[in-house]
């Protein structure tokens, strides 16, 4: 068990380091290029992995961290289960990181916008997401639960990671296609993500292995 509270932990920790030192001491919409094809570019996200929203409002917003929640709790009652019951470790370590990274999204929806005194803000008047100028900072009234830029729940996700392996521009002369630039792997997204999708594929490469799995 210890184990396994330790791969969580470690994860959440290095996530939340380097979404909070992103967050203040990086501008909304800027980065460096570490190479050609990766880059640090800083975005707030409201909705889900890789930049994914659907069009989430205020109310998509709340809804999904409330979901992002209750899959937590379950998905914690799974792998409790089955590391109690000592089944493979095809399952409960995949198990652990999808976890981890659902934990680490979790906690920015659930507590940036009290944290932080400036963030991304959704705008019933316009009914958008608003940017916003300049480098947050940590508020200092955490926790008396003022001061910050949005409610419990209304955070948003810190995302950071870019990586346009292609971005060209492709020539008018081509039918169909031509005139446009394209990029391949335009998502930007967090440590998170990363480890989530590491679980989810781990699952699908090993589920041979995997028995005897104890559902809740």
């Amino acid at each position: 068990m210890k184990k396994f509270f330790l791969i969580i932990f470690s994860i959440l920790l290095i996530d939340q380091v380097l979404k909070i030192y992103i967050k203040t001491h990086f501008k909304l919409g800027g980065g460096i290029d570490i190479f050609s094809f990766f880059h640090i570019f800083f975005v707030e996200n409201p909705g889900m992995a890789y930049g994914v929203n659907f069009g989430v409002g205020y109310y998509g917003k709340i809804l999904l961290s409330i979901l992002r929640f209750f899959l937590i709790f379950l998905i914690s009652i799974f792998l409790y289960k089955n590391i109690k019951k000592g089944y493979s470790k095809y399952l409960t370590i995949p198990i652990s990181l999808i976890l981890s990274g659902a934990m680490g999204n979790f906690l920015d929806s659930a507590l940036y916008g009290l944290l932080f005194d400036t963030g991304t803000v959704y705008s019933k008047e316009y009914q958008k997401w608003i940017p916003y100028i300049g480098v947050s900072k940590i508020n200092s009234n955490f926790f008396e639960k003022k001061g910050g830029y949005a409610s419990f729940m209304e955070g948003c996700v810190v995302d950071m990671f870019y990586f346009p392996i292609i971005d060209t521009y492709i020539p008018g002369w081509i039918p169909f296609f031509g005139g446009y630039n394209f990029q391949f792997f335009k998502p930007i997204f967090n440590l998170s993500d990363v480890v989530i999708s590491i679980g989810v594929f781990s699952l699908f490469i090993f589920k041979h292995k995997i028995k005897n799995v104890k559902i809740l």
